[in-house]
């Protein structure tokens, strides 16, 4: 075994025992960066501000804040409860009614949020109540809620997305327009699964509720602005009126207007956003720079290049491959969230995905996928400890006995997706003329 794979070897037990004493990603990715850097490349320290200065030197990155501040002010101001109740009006009489409403409610929030723990804790305040109300089982109503999370990352404008495309160099509406499709059919898929766990058991939730043609004109009515918020969004970025962080600073400016007109909007709540979007942006990108660097570090020492080639000598094929990395994010999102797992994973697997011949934007939708569905997943699935905090008095084994059958559409959407890759390909190459 060569010195230069023994040393690499060596940075990554570091890296793991960082971790394991509980020091921060971006600390413990940074400190092994920095210790390769000097000894291992022997390159001068201030390449750390280059390479730093390189990978966030980017116009595309500054749309993520504005998204940030827009899921935050709806979220913390509550205003979705008007959207819930909205929605309520026309899916009430289906089986499992108040789920439905919580899973086409995740979909919308997710089309102004790109947040999981966002719709996790927002869904959880406004919806859990009506449905502990009305009798629904806690299992499948927390369950629900937090299946519904993963449609959040998925849906436009998705700041995970957004995050991937400006670090290797994608275009970022290419992406968004990528994420359209499966976010629909994955809405549709978790809304079937849902009816169809009432129907094989219906003690998890009462009799439906049938509501007025008269109540549901009116829930659309109610509806509107939610929707001038969307489409302005959206419409304007796969319209091309917009770049993405036009785009961005329209929404944030909607969602304030928005919580003026329903008057939830309050100073305390706009300094609560604008500071948790300091924080998030700050937390994110942070760690981008310091997996930018380790990939430095790895690259000028050949490592990645090395175990690249090795990987694809094997002639697994692209399929088999794919299963694997599957396998490694359903391990690892037991222990890290999305963002984290895409930081310190990328820089060896970016390689591997091109040199098989995998469409990157298909390969950020489908990762998406991969990784927010270790969010359900326990030990440590990050969305089931947001739900457990946001509803204390039911245990973690409730939540997640709710959760887990809404892994089997999450598979059946990959799978999907694997089988017609024109599903996520489609409208990106529409919007380009392609």
């Amino acid at each position: 075994m060569s010195g230069d794979i023994i040393f690499a070897i060596g940075l990554i037990i570091g890296l793991l025992f960082l971790l394991l004493i509980g020091l921060e990603i971006a600390w413990s990715v940074g400190v092994i960066a920095l210790v390769g850097l000097v000894f291992f490349v022997n390159q001068p320290i201030d390449q750390i501000a280059y390479t730093m200065w390189d990978s966030l030197n980017s116009f595309a990155l500054t749309a993520m804040p504005l998204f940030i501040l827009m899921g935050s002010i709806l979220g913390n101001t509550g205003v979705n409860e008007k959207l819930f109740s909205a929605i309520n009006k026309w899916t009430g009489h289906l089986p499992g009614g108040l789920v439905i409403s919580v899973i086409s409610g995740n979909a919308v929030f997710a089309a102004m949020s790109g947040s999981a723990m966002a719709a996790t804790a927002t869904f959880g305040k406004i919806a859990y109540p009506a449905m502990a109300k009305r009798g629904y089982a806690p299992s499948f109503a927390l369950g629900s809620i937090a299946a519904g999370s993963v449609l959040a990352p998925l849906i436009p404008p998705s700041i995970l997305l957004i995050l991937y495309g400006a670090w290797q160099g994608i275009s970022i509406v290419d992406l968004l327009a990528a994420g359209l499709v499966p976010g629909i059919m994955l809405t549709v898929l978790l809304i079937l699964t849902a009816m169809i766990m009432v129907k094989i058991n219906p003690k998890l939730a009462p009799p439906p509720v049938k509501y007025t043609w008269a109540e549901r004109g009116k829930a659309l009515i109610e509806s509107l602005p939610f929707v001038v918020v969307i489409f302005g969004v959206l419409g304007a970025i796969f319209g091309g009126l917009m770049t993405p962080t036009e785009a961005g600073g329209l929404g944030a400016l909607l969602s304030i207007l928005l919580t003026l007109y329903y008057r939830r909007l309050t100073f305390k709540i706009l300094q609560q956003s604008l500071l948790e979007t300091v924080r998030v942006t700050s937390f994110s990108l942070f760690i981008m720079a310091m997996a930018t660097l380790i990939s430095h570090v790895f690259n000028s020492a050949g490592i990645i290049p090395m175990l690249k080639d090795y990987v694809l000598a094997m002639e697994l094929g692209k399929y088999t491959i794919l299963f694997g990395f599957f396998v490694m994010y359903l391990v690892m999102g037991m222990f890290f969230d999305s963002w984290s797992m895409l930081f310190l994973t990328f820089p060896f697997v970016m390689p591997i995905i091109t040199g098989v011949g995998i469409n990157p934007i298909w390969w950020g939708v489908i990762y998406v996928m991969a990784a927010e569905q270790s969010t359900i997943t326990p030990p440590f699935g990050l969305v089931l400890f947001v739900m457990k905090s946001v509803v204390p008095e039911h245990s973690m084994s409730t939540v997640v006995k709710g959760a887990l059958p809404y892994l089997i559409p999450i598979y059946i959407n990959i799978l999907l997706l694997i089988i017609f890759p024109e599903l996520v390909l489609w409208l990106p190459r529409l919007l380009s003329g392609d």
